[in-house]
């Protein structure tokens, strides 16, 4: 009997052996394929600052001349005169952010109100994109960082402490 708990022993310590080699390729794995995520993050982040760029000088352009292709520019707020200058998409932003209040809209439910596969991370980085360009050209605004939602309006101000008004 003695042997057989022996041999019972050795094959758990040999197995045990096998599960930790095991375990130490997959944490190499894992420590690989982060490395590689985090690169591709950074590269598609890259990608769409480079896009997001190449979007500004178009705006210029556009006043100038008429754009070449289907893409859009997204012109800034104090250019236009209300959203109904936006492409269909942006429009569909921006009434999902007026309609996200003050959570704001995030970048995954912007993937959806875009018809895009919410889990895809780049469709998300990609939405997340476009709700960017909306805040630098005035559309939205950022107050929490990940979530996007209409501008306050302007209080009118020019009344305010006039000397005699009122009386």
């Amino acid at each position: 009997m003695r042997a057989v708990l022996e041999a019972r022993q050795k094959a758990a310590a040999v197995r045990v052996e096998d599960l930790e080699a095991e375990l130490e390729r997959v944490r190499a794995a894992l420590t690989e394929a982060e490395e590689v995520l985090r690169r591709r993050v950074i590269g598609l982040e890259q990608y769409l600052e480079a896009l997001a760029e190449e979007d500004a000088p178009a705006v210029a352009v556009v006043s100038q001349r008429k754009p070449v292709g289907p893409r859009r520019a997204v012109p800034h707020r104090q250019d236009a005169a209300g959203p109904e200058v936006l492409s269909v998409d942006y429009q569909a932003l921006m009434a999902a952010a007026l309609g996200a209040g003050a959570d704001g809209l995030g970048a995954r439910r912007a993937a959806v109100v875009l018809g895009w596969d919410s889990a895809s991370a780049s469709r998300v980085e990609g939405a997340r994109a476009r709700l960017k360009r909306l805040v630098e050209r005035g559309w939205l605004v950022e107050e929490k960082p990940g979530r996007f939602m209409l501008p306050a309006p302007e209080q009118d101000t020019a009344g305010a402490g006039r000397p005699g008004g009122g009386s």
